[in-house]
């Protein structure tokens, strides 16, 4: 029991491949496809820290690595909507690596002063990961998303900042801070209260 957390992370990593794979292929992948797929990710990305803190194996390292897992899945997702459409990757290339450049500088300022990567997992963050989801799905299933795409992308750059004031205030590396308001209640040196499903 006490693997299962660790392998439902391992799991995005294949699904990662698989995506990839199919758009170099160049695979049909229905809409139903495209939906199951990114439906378990989402599903396995949710349960993996749940599950985890049930069997009480939910460790820093644990939750590093699925921070890390989920990077891969979601550039590997980002890989594949840009080789199955480029079209669409061309029109809004801007605003995507505008995105991609916030989630990059996450990283820099938590190497910088952490020697560590993000392992936040954010209650906002987590929220947002439900609108790249949906976007995500729309674009690998038609090559084409206008409001669900500005929703995701304004949504994701305000969520990385948050994240970015998150690691600027904390003073030492924590994982699992549910928000920049209890970062600084971690500065000031109090206990602060977690979400036992999704922050425990």
């Amino acid at each position: 029991m006490k693997h299962i957390p660790i392998t439902l992370i391992f799991s995005r990593l294949l699904v990662a491949i698989w995506l990839i794979l199919a758009s170099i292929l160049h695979i049909q992948m229905s809409g139903w496809l495209v939906i199951t797929l990114f439906s378990y990710a989402l599903v396995s990305d949710i349960f993996d820290g749940i599950i985890a803190r049930r069997l009480n194996v939910s460790t820093p390292l644990l939750r590093r690595l699925d921070s890390s897992i989920d990077q891969v899945f979601w550039i590997s997702a980002a890989v594949a909507m840009f080789i199955k459409c480029p079209e669409f990757w061309q029109e809004h290339s801007h605003k995507i690596i505008l995105l991609l450049c916030f989630e990059a500088f996450t990283y820099v300022v938590s190497f910088w002063k952490f020697r560590k990567e993000v392992a936040t997992h954010a209650i906002a963050s987590k929220i947002w990961t439900l609108t790249l989801f949906a976007t995500m799905v729309e674009i690998m299933a038609s090559c084409h998303s206008n409001v669900l795409f500005e929703i995701c992308f304004y949504g994701g750059v305000l969520t990385r900042i948050e994240i970015i004031a998150i690691l600027l205030f904390l003073r030492e590396w924590t994982n699992d801070v549910p928000s920049f308001y209890h970062a600084i209640q971690l500065r000031q040196g109090k206990t602060i209260r977690r979400n036992k499903i999704f922050n425990g």
